[in-house]
This record gives structure tokens, C-alpha cells and sequence, in this order.
């Protein structure tokens, strides 16, 4: 056999295996694409139609205008025929056709006469008859996107969640005169802020994933994506420590684990901002400002937390500036979310995101904890570290049932 047929025998012996798992799968997607195109046999069972409608959103631009935003959560697809108003026919507009296939979007315009302060009864029914509510509590005209309301809005983030979070790092000072043994209960009370934050912002995205539209699945989402962000996290932070262990332990290991705190604590004022602009978008103002001094409130102690890692460095002042924005700047863009635009799934999504970071940084200052209570020949839990955990869990559950 010449060399050139051996060659070309071996090469073909090597594409061999990637034919084997190539065939499989080429199969098993025309045998799906079969099953969609033919609806497994039964397309056409005489069964009536699935209609699910999701409400996403209803507000009012402007007077005598209201608008609802609808995605089809059904696996058939869904003709809006008519509306109803406070118990009477309406008509209307949308933006397409009046026909929604699976996972298709519209907003409905409808010309009603609504008054401020009142409540309105919305209906819409598909061309079978199902109804769908779409209630309006409180009629207000909700705000514009114009530079007067982002300034407003964005006033009332910074409220919330910069200047909270500038107070608790004003600490730092104090905190540099602690010993070890009060230095660790500080960073178990780090600790016992977290698990207290990680743990209420799970509940409030499966509270939004309920709200979002079935089709997605939100409810399995959130969990995923909480461990699949604190697994990244966590193995991104260990690739860096291999990658400079010396530079990261001695000039910035401190203050890389207080980014990641204030970023887990930043993607929770998020949902913070989020409340308080929806309060306000639909006219509970008073609910609004109770939410703005209780998470004010709540917040401080989240800067303590931030500042906890850096007892042991002298940062310069602009790292300080940078900790506070980024911990508190996202209740900025919440409150502008809030205000002007909701989604219950993507705010689900980032929330569920901010869940696995909150975890990492859990995992991280743990690990801080551990190796100082071993250097002094102590067990990772002795009365200092889990006073610092239920101080931490108590402090932020005193706090929050102020906004409860």
C-alpha cells in the first residue's frame, strides 16, 4: 500500500467518529422538525383552540388614551375581537394585526374618557369569547420620558440608594480600629446581610416570574440562572487568583471581593428602584415615599458590608466614590425602569442574575472569615463569627419590616 493510501486511510478513520455522533443528531432534528410540521398527528383533532392572553402592561400616555401591552402565552394563536370599558364596548386600535401567534406582542390603543383618581374595569375578549382583565386600580397619567421626569426619578435613586450606601461606608474609618476578633464579627455580620438580601430578592423574582408570561417558564429560570451566575462567578474568581495570587492577596484582593459586594448589593437596589417607580407610575404616591425612607433606612447598613474587606488596605478616595455608585446607582435605573417601563420577566431575569452574585460574594467573604479563624487556631463558627451572622440577619430584618 503506498503512503498516500495509508494517509488517506488513517484520515478517513479519524472522521469516522464524527460521523457517528453527526448522523444521530441530523435525524433527531428532522424527526422534530417532522413533529412541528405535522403537529405529531394531530393538527387537526377538532379540539378547540388554547387561548391564553398575558397582560403585560396598561397605562395612560395621555387623556382620553389607554394603552395595554398583551403577548400571546398560549400555544395557539389568538384574535382580539373587542373591548370592554367600565361595562361597556369600546373600540380600538392595535399595532399589527388583531391576530397574536405564540409569543407575539401588541399594544392595544383605546380612546376612553378616563378620570384621575378613579378606577376602570378593561376586558379584552379573544374571538371565542374568553376574557381577559386588564384593570386600571388607580387612573393617573403616567410619566413621560422627558428630561424634567428623568432628573425627578433619578433624584429619588440617588436618595435611596447612593447616599444610604456613602453613610454606611463612612464607617470605614471606625472599622479600621477593630481587632481581629471584632473585624470577623463585622465580616459575619457581612455575611448576615447578605443571606438576608440573597434570600428576599429570590422571593421577589419568583414573585415576578409568576407575573411574567407562562411560555417563558420564569419560575424554573430564576433558580437556574441564580446558580449558573454564582458558579461563573466563582470560578471567574478563582481563574484571577491563579492568574496573580501574589498581586491579588497583597495590593487588591480586598478591594476586588468590595466590587463584588457592592455589585450583588447594587443588582438588588435595582429591584428597590423598581418598586418605587412602579408606586409612583401608578399613583400611589403615598406608597412611594414610605418605600423611599424605609429602603433609605434599610440600605445604610448595606455600606458597611461594602466597606468591611478594605479594613486592612487605605483605598484611594476615588475607589470609595466608585463602591457607593456602583451599589447604589442601579436604584437609579430601577426607578427609571419602574417609572417608564416595566417588564415582570426581564426584571425577573436581572434579579435572579444579582441572586448568584450576592451568593459568590457570600462564598468569598466565607472563605475570608475561615482562613482568619484558622490562622488563630479557632473553628470557622465560634460565638464572635455567628453573633456577626444573626446581628447582620436581624439588623436588615428589623429594617425591612419598615417597608413591609
Amino acid at each position: 500500500m503506498s503512503s498516500e493510501s495509508v494517509a488517506a486511510s488513517r484520515t478517513a478513520t479519524r472522521g469516522v467518529p464524527w460521523l457517528y455522533a453527526i448522523v444521530p443528531i441530523g435525524l433527531l432534528l428532522l424527526t422534530l422538525a417532522a413533529i412541528v410540521w405535522t403537529g405529531a398527528g394531530l393538527r387537526d383533532n377538532g379540539a378547540p383552540p388554547i387561548e391564553t392572553l398575558a397582560v403585560q402592561r396598561v397605562w395612560l400616555p395621555e387623556q382620553h388614551e389607554i394603552k395595554v401591552s398583551v403577548i400571546n402565552d398560549g400555544p395557539d394563536p389568538i384574535t382580539i375581537a373587542q373591548v370592554i370599558v367600565d361595562d361597556a364596548y369600546w373600540p380600538f386600535t392595535m399595532d399589527g394585526d388583531t391576530t397574536l401567534n405564540r409569543r407575539e406582542q401588541a399594544t392595544l390603543t383605546i380612546p376612553y374618557p378616563w378620570i384621575e383618581g378613579e378606577t376602570h374595569a378593561i376586558v379584552l375578549l379573544s374571538s371565542t369569547g374568553v376574557a381577559f382583565p386588564a384593570d386600571i386600580p388607580v387612573a393617573i397619567e403616567s410619566p413621560e420620558l422627558d428630561a424634567q421626569s428623568i432628573w425627578r426619578y433619578g433624584l429619588i435613586g440617588v436618595y435611596v440608594g447612593v447616599i444610604p450606601v456613602a453613610l454606611g461606608l463612612l464607617w470605614y474609618p471606625l472599622m479600621r480600629r477593630l481587632g481581629r476578633n471584632q473585624m470577623n464579627f463585622i465580616l459575619a455580620l457581612t455575611v448576615g446581610l447578605l443571606l438576608f438580601l440573597v434570600i428576599d430578592m429570590f422571593q421577589e423574582a419568583q414573585e415576578l416570574a409568576l407575573e411574567a408570561p407562562a411560555t417563558f417558564d420564569t419560575p424554573v429560570l430564576v433558580p437556574l440562572l441564580a446558580v449558573l451566575a454564582a458558579g461563573l462567578l466563582i470560578t471567574l474568581s478563582h481563574w484571577l487568583r491563579r492568574r496573580g495570587e501574589r498581586f491579588r492577596e497583597q495590593e487588591s484582593g480586598g478591594l476586588i471581593l468590595a466590587y463584588q459586594i457592592a455589585l450583588g448589593i447594587g443588582l438588588h437596589n435595582l429591584g428597590e428602584g423598581l418598586a418605587i417607580g412602579s408606586a409612583f407610575a401608578i399613583g400611589e404616591a403615598a406608597l412611594g415615599v414610605f418605600l423611599i425612607v424605609g429602603f433609605t433606612l434599610h440600605n445604610v447598613t448595606e455600606g458597611i458590608g461594602v466597606a468591611a474587606p478594605l479594613v486592612d488596605r487605605r483605598p484611594a478616595m476615588k475607589h470609595f466614590v466608585a463602591l457607593a455608585l456602583l451599589a447604589g446607582g442601579p436604584a437609579v435605573i430601577g426607578t427609571w425602569i419602574g417609572a417608564f417601563t416595566f417588564s415582570p420577566f426581564w426584571t425577573a431575569v436581572f434579579l435572579a442574575i444579582g441572586v448568584g452574585a450576592i451568593l459568590q460574594v457570600i462564598y468569598e467573604v466565607g472563605r475570608m472569615v475561615w482562613r482568619s479563624q484558622q490562622r488563630a487556631n479557632e473553628p470557622g463558627l465560634t460565638w464572635t463569627t455567628f453573633g456577626g451572622l444573626a446581628a447582620g440577619i436581624a439588623v436588615m430584618y428589623a429594617t425591612a419590616l419598615i417597608v413591609a
